[in-house]
């Protein structure tokens, strides 16, 4: 009889959840594997090669973490090791329970200048080109889907790699003289972090394919006409825009991480899945959380003011 149980929740499970579905619900799980012909392995391998430069995670009692590309020599380039050091840092993430917000930004005053060129040159068939793009669309999209609110905050210039970086946060910040710029067509290239699927998604197409196409410099009042910034904030100091920043962030994280984290996990849901298997994960996620204690504490504090 328990087997018969078992087999039916089974079946309940696989026809109501799609493969997407689960995807989505299990953690640390990658858009590419060896079916597609990535070997994770052999490019870790590959990366290391290129060193220089760190990811580095400071996580905050408030909740709030701050990822910071560090190799200020090279605009912050992205180098072999800080791609491998950034899928580090998305799994310490992942399994970062009392997480509620994420920053990312680049030290001293600016963002990223995409991938460092030592490597672009080292890695010079279709192949491994193809190769790295998996890599890093796997960390992106593990990245995008952590139950954490992200805002990248753009200080100087996010251009190519560091551009792509920034739409894989849910918000963009940026100072009065910051700019994002694809520069990707004057490098004879195309996005390949998943940069270019996410900014359709933040723009729209025709917007997006102007400005990939035209390679154009979306500076703070361009880039916030368009919607691919939230805001231009007031200061472009480099202590004083993170502190506005976090000030920002704070009115959307403020409250219980599992209330935050449940709220952006159906977001994602929405975003990604189809209405069916979106709406069946927003139901399990209400789960997490109703008759919970903010829930049971929010219904007793209402109760006192209606009296």
């Amino acid at each position: 009889m328990e087997l018969k149980h078992e087999m039916a929740k089974s079946l309940l499970m696989t026809s109501s959840l799609s493969a997407r579905t689960n995807l989505l619900q299990l953690t640390g799980v990658s858009l590419y594997n060896t079916t597609h012909g990535f070997h994770e392995e052999e490019v870790k391998k590959t990366l290391q090669k290129f060193p220089g430069g760190s990811i580095d995670l400071q996580k905050e009692d408030s909740g709030i973490g701050i990822l910071t590309l560090n190799n200020p020599s090279k605009m912050n380039a992205f180098s072999g090791v800080m791609m491998l050091q950034l899928l580090e840092r998305v799994i310490e993430l992942e399994n970062w329970k009392e997480g509620k917000g994420l920053i990312v930004r680049g030290a001293k005053n600016t963002f990223s200048s995409g991938s460092d060129l030592n490597a672009v040159k080292a890695l010079g068939t279709p192949e491994d080109g193809m190769a790295l793009s998996m890599f890093m669309q796997n960390t992106l999209t593990r990245f995008t889907r952590l139950p954490l609110i992200s805002v990248a905050l753009v200080q100087g210039r996010a251009l190519g790699g560091g551009a792509e970086f920034t739409t894989a946060c849910d918000f963009r910040l940026m100072t009065p003289e910051s700019e994002i710029r694809f520069v990707h067509k004057e490098m004879g290239i195309i996005p390949s972090w998943g940069g270019a699927s996410r900014l359709v998604e933040i723009i729209g197409s025709r917007q997006a394919l102007k400005v990939l196409s035209g390679a154009l410099k979306l500076d703070s009042k361009r880039a916030l006409n368009i919607g691919m910034a939230e805001e231009v904030l007031q200061s472009s100091d480099e202590t004083k825009s993170l502190e506005e920043a976090q000030a920002w962030l704070m009115q959307f994280v403020s409250g219980p991480p599992e209330v935050v984290r449940a709220m952006k996990k159906s977001v994602c849901s929405g975003k990604e899945l189809y209405l069916e298997e979106a709406l069946q994960n927003e139901r399990d996620l209400l789960g997490t959380v109703w008759g919970g204690p903010a829930n049971l504490e929010a219904i007793a504090r209402k109760g006192k003011f209606n009296k």
